[in-house]
């Protein structure tokens, strides 16, 4: 039955037009916007998710950052190690050399406090942002070195930065040689590998021999220094104090060492980390393009053939008038 009153046709050829030009829409957002899940609305779920872990992304940029910053402190660290090394092999060498009968020790002396000199110049230098791990200055530089390596999110939705430790000793005068300070500028002279009396004590020289002499170094150390009286005995006593010397700094090297492979390996894995966490995003939220570019094609064609639809429907009751006409 044809109406004039009521255009079934019509209605059901508009709510087609209706729903295809929705599904457009959205198919058209996706496209333009490359995200499936664009907000809450789309999908409350996959959007708390996701919202989420490009959260917990820039945090674990941060710890990039943080891990790119220490490694830097702990190479500028090593470097100076190295260095000053390489600067008590050439001490030793030279004391060496002073056991050598017609040897003016005094022109030794001079090369010793050159080389001294070079110590001193290699340790300020040790400073990358403000921070020097070789000369101890206040108590502030009494505490333990934290390094920030990773961002944890515990199964209970709580978080926590992971961090790892690099232990300060700051022992007792003449007690301890575990030091991990190259210099004392500021406290008793005992923090520092190069004030501390401790290495002369443990090889049991008769002074208290001392590469540097810290700013409030006390009154018993006595500068490592040689003349045209010194014995061959007070050689040997500052021989075996720049040894044990030596030995304590090449063990530190080895521990910032230690401590910068850990660092490299917690960046590279901050990095592999950021990009499955940005994978496994795109995975809940990303628009599947080539599905997308089909059904917009397709919701194109929909679109031109329901308007059709609409047209003919709407044409319908124009007919009628025919039955009228003689």
């Amino acid at each position: 039955m044809t109406s004039i009153v009521t255009n079934t046709s019509a209605s059901i050829a508009l709510q087609t037009l209706r729903s295809v030009n929705s599904s457009l829409s959205e198919t058209q957002r996706q496209v333009s916007s490359g995200l499936r899940v664009g907000k809450a609305a789309d999908n409350a779920a996959y959007w708390s998710v996701a919202t989420t872990m490009r959260s917990d992304n820039k945090a674990v940029s941060a710890v990039q950052d943080a891990l790119g910053l220490s490694g830097a402190i702990l190479d500028t660290t090593y470097e100076a190690i190295a260095s000053s090394i390489d600067v008590m092999s050439e001490m030793k060498a030279k004391l060496v050399t002073a056991y050598e009968d017609g040897v003016d020790k005094t022109k030794v002396n001079e090369e010793l406090t050159q080389l001294k000199g070079q110590l001193t110049a290699t340790l300020a230098a040790a400073s990358f942002n403000g921070q020097n791990w070789l000369s101890w200055n206040s108590s502030v530089d009494s505490a333990d070195k934290q390094i920030v390596t990773s961002f944890i999110r515990n199964n209970d939705g709580t978080v926590e930065l992971g961090t790892v430790s690099y232990a300060i000793n700051t022992p007792p005068p003449r007690t301890d040689t575990d030091v991990q300070y190259f210099v004392d500028n500021g406290g008793s002279g005992e923090y520092g590998i190069l004030s501390s009396e401790a290495f002369a004590v443990q090889a049991g020289s008769a002074k208290n021999y001392v590469v540097l002499k810290g700013a409030t170094a006390p009154a018993t150390a006595t500068d490592l220094a040689i003349n045209n009286s010194t014995t061959s005995a007070e050689l040997d006593d500052m021989l075996s104090t720049l040894e044990g010397m030596t030995k304590q700094m090449t063990k530190v090297a080895s521990d910032i060492g230690s401590l910068s492979r850990t660092v490299d390996q917690q960046n590279d894995f901050a990095s592999k980390l950021s990009d499955s966490i940005d994978s496994g995003i795109g995975r809940l939220v990303d628009a599947d393009m080539e599905e997308q570019s089909s059904r917009l094609s397709a919701l194109q064609t929909q679109q031109q053939l329901a308007v059709q639809s609409l047209s003919i429907a709407n044409s319908a009751p124009r007919n009628i008038l025919s039955l009228f006409q003689g």
